[in-house]
């Protein structure tokens, strides 16, 4: 599937009833205007972590926001961050490890609303394995994809968690065959993003895994938001608070029925698993809350761990130059109220 917007019709007019006073005076309800075109761009296929997108405007949150969303797959963080750049599309969903380095080099993006602001990254380990800690990676082999954002802050990792780099080969392996691998005992573990992994060696090979969190191991890197043009961003506020809010509604309601939210991922999505889906936005709310966002809205960010990411690219992502966090996001665009507060665990 290449598009989501395939599977669903166009947003039409709202309805235009409209009520006259005395005076003559007529009154058009919100938003009674053609709803405003806009393009959206996944970071990857939809799943289960990504869903509160599709969430958002089958449940109509972007129609009562006066937007008309078409939705698109995409083909990773830095495919997507690059089209953002290069305003192919209005908005998009990317990584801000990989958004930070992109900045660095000249891209003018900004994050407009945080989701997975901890660190997603992780070793994924069978449970029968006999590795029960970060410690017990020494003398294994581990596989990670070369040139991804855990094969670069995998000194970090092994830095932080305190183990001997020396005594733990590192293959690169192509994130197709993670799973494959790692089941059938080629490799002791895998490094990615754990909710994508995860759920697959769970409900695929019926298999029990381990979780080794990067950020345990002290590595902040602020992950998966909504990034636009810093062009869009200026001239498009309105429609820039408009999409966050109706986003994060999608993303939060997705959390409260993840029954439904995997039925709507199904329509989009005809060969999703139901059980992986659930599974992976499962383990995906484990990283929406940092401690330096507790109790704040969903989206709203900290300068704190974006200091902190800046400082992670630059260590490990081969990051140059000064950057100010004020150059990559804003919160500007995040709802305040108290209902868009999500569960603290």
């Amino acid at each position: 599937m290449e598009q989501l917007s395939k599977y669903s019709s166009r947003r039409r007019l709202l309805a235009a009833a409209m009520v006259a006073v005395a005076t003559g005076f007529v009154a058009l309800p919100a938003h009674a205007a053609e709803p405003r075109p806009v393009k959206m761009l996944l970071d990857w296929i939809l799943n289960g972590p990504n869903s509160g997108f599709v969430v958002a405007r089958e449940k109509g949150f972007y129609k009562e926001a006066g937007l008309d969303v078409s939705i698109e797959q995409g083909k990773g963080s830095g495919s997507t961050a690059q089209l953002i750049a290069s305003k192919v599309a209005d908005f998009g969903f990317s990584d801000g490890f990989v958004v930070t380095n992109g900045i660095s080099k000249g891209m003018d993006v900004k994050v407009v609303a945080g989701i997975f602001r901890r660190n997603p990254t992780a070793v994924i380990v069978l449970k029968d394995s006999g590795i029960n800690s970060p410690k017990d990676l020494e003398g294994k082999t581990i596989g990670i994809a070369t040139g991804a954002a855990q094969f670069q802050q995998w000194p970090a990792f092994v830095g932080g968690c305190k183990l001997d780099s020396s005594k733990i080969k590192v293959v690169n392996i192509d994130p197709a065959g993670y799973v494959a691998s790692l089941v059938a005992g080629q490799l002791n573990g895998v490094a990615g993003f754990a909710q994508g992994m995860v759920p697959t060696v769970e409900v695929r090979a019926n298999k029990e895994a381990s979780i080794f969190w990067y950020a345990d191991c002290g590595i902040t890197a602020v992950s998966n938001g909504i990034i636009a043009h810093s062009d869009y961003v200026k001239a498009n506020p309105q429609v820039v608070k408009d999409f966050v809010r109706a986003s994060l509604r999608g993303f939060l309601y997705a959390r409260a029925n993840p029954d439904e939210t995997t039925d709507i991922i199904k329509k989009f999505q005809p060969n999703a698993v139901p059980a992986i889906s659930k599974r992976e936005m499962a383990i995906s709310w484990t990283n929406w809350v940092t401690p330096n966002t507790a109790n704040k809205p969903l989206g709203w960010m900290s300068e704190q761990d974006w200091a902190a990411t800046i400082e992670t690219a630059k260590n490990f992502g081969g990051m140059t130059g000064n950057l100010t966090t004020a150059q990559i996001y804003t919160n500007e665009f995040v709802p305040t109220e108290a209902e868009f507060i999500p569960p603290q665990k």
